[in-house]
C-alpha cells in the first residue's frame, strides 16, 4: 500500500477533504492533520514539497488557495505522487471548471467520488480523466 491519506486544506489550515486508506481513530486523525498542516503551511515556496513526519512521507502541492497533501510510505516515489496530485487537480478542473475551495465544499461527495475512482486501498488504479469523470457525469444526468 502506497498512499495512506489524502488531505485538501485551505490557507488557514481548515481541512476541506480528508480520505484515509488506513484505520486511525478520530483523535489520531485530528492530531495528525493538525501537525501536518502546521508543518506544511509554515514552509515557504523555495523549500521542497516533501516532508517526513512520524512514519509518513508527506508530499504536498499548493494550487490557488488549496493545499493538496498526500501521506505515503517511505518507499514511495515522491515525483509520482506529485504527478498524482496534478492529475487530481486537472480532473477536478475539467469537471468544475477551474476548481476552487468552494467547489470542494459544495460538492464534497463528487470530490470524494473522483478520489475513489482514482485510488483504491491506497493504490492508484485509474489515471484516465475521462474514465474518472464518466460515472460522475452519468450521475449528473440522472439527477
Amino acid at each position: 500500500m502506497g498512499i495512506r491519506f489524502v488531505l485538501m486544506v485551505n490557507k488557514q489550515g481548515q481541512t476541506r477533504l480528508a480520505q484515509y486508506y488506513e484505520y486511525l481513530t478520530l483523535e489520531e486523525r485530528r492530531a495528525l492533520e493538525g501537525e501536518i498542516v502546521r508543518k506544511c503551511l509554515a514552509r515557504n515556496e523555495q523549500q521542497c514539497s516533501f516532508v517526513e513526519h512520524r512514519n509518513y512521507k508527506i508530499v504536498y502541492r499548493r494550487y490557488a488557495s488549496l493545499f493538496f497533501l498526500v501521506g505515503v510510505d517511505d518507499g514511495e516515489n515522491e515525483l509520482a505522487i506529485l504527478e498524482f496530485i496534478h492529475l487530481l487537480v486537472e480532473t477536478m478542473d475539467r469537471h468544475f471548471g477551474n476548481v476552487c475551495e468552494l467547489d470542494i465544499m459544495f460538492h464534497l461527495e463528487k470530490a470524494h467520488f473522483m478520489l475513489e475512482e482514482m485510488v483504491m486501498n491506497g493504490c492508484v488504479v485509474e489515471t484516465n480523466k475521462s474514465n474518472i469523470l464518466t460515472p460522475i457525469q452519468l450521475m449528473d444526468k440522472t439527477s
